[in-house]
């Protein structure tokens, strides 16, 4: 199996949705295109992957959204070196169709209340539902490393809770842990390396905005990942057997 040395991460630049959220009324999240600052973000990381991957060929997966395609454009990446597939299970958690800003306030409130994860919204989906379909990608995501020629890097140009759910997924965080946790910024960068010894690690942390609520098996699994010395982000996938 070909392992990739680099699984790169990377949210969209800030797109019109982040800086005002009546846009929703108006036009389709899919639709929804960067701003000046979305591009200019986008291109500073542009340069940060291009000195990242060199000469090396690059598997890319990109969201079907507007803004993650003009992400992707803005990084400037030699066409010759990189293998682009757009790829529908990495788009942003669906929230409906047509949105009210005030009832989507008030869905998030609830979200806030019921839990990130379990709360699905109207017509939507809930951060299960996104949690399942991202599960989905890796199994195919493993197969493409069955390639003997399979390129050292892929980079995957998504959304912030799709970033923490494909990571959730990847090192078995718990939904405590995951909840615990705040998206990356616009246009920020998450990697996971592999290292000599065959396991693959989180470059840098997640924000959190709280410490992961300690109820049940979830608070016994961290005391006993922290004392095994295998930090907050727990234990990577096994790359054997059905449980990936």
């Amino acid at each position: 199996m070909a392992r990739p040395r680099r699984i790169v991460l990377v949210r969209h630049g800030e797109s019109t949705g982040n800086v005002d959220d009546t846009v929703y009324e108006r036009e389709p999240d899919h639709a929804l295109a960067l701003t000046e600052q979305g591009w200019r973000q986008a291109e500073e990381t542009g340069k940060t992957l291009r000195e990242l991957f060199g000469r090396e060929r690059v598997s890319v997966y990109v969201s079907p959204y507007r803004r993650t395609h003009e992400t992707l454009r803005a990084f400037h990446l030699d066409p010759e070196l990189i293998r682009v597939r757009e790829e529908p299970r990495l788009r942003e958690q669906d929230w409906g169709n047509w949105q009210d800003r005030d009832d989507v306030r008030l869905q998030k409130a609830y979200r806030d209340a019921y839990g990130h994860f379990f709360y699905r919204f109207a017509q939507g989906e809930s951060g299960a539902d996104v949690y399942d379909r991202v599960g989905n990608f890796l199994e195919s995501l493993f197969r493409s490393f069955e390639a003997p020629d399979h390129p050292p890097n892929v980079l995957l140009v998504t959304h912030g809770l799709a970033m923490r759910l494909f990571c959730m997924r990847w090192f078995h965080w718990t939904v405590a842990e995951f909840e615990s946790l705040s998206n990356p910024g616009n246009a920020e960068m998450r990697m996971l390396v592999l290292g000599d010894d065959g396991k693959y690690t989180l470059d840098r942390p997640f924000d959190r905005w709280r410490d992961p609520e300690p109820y049940g098996i979830t608070g016994q699994l961290r005391d006993h990942r922290m004392a095994a010395g295998a930090g907050e982000t727990g234990d990577e996938l096994e790359w054997q057997g059905d449980d990936r």
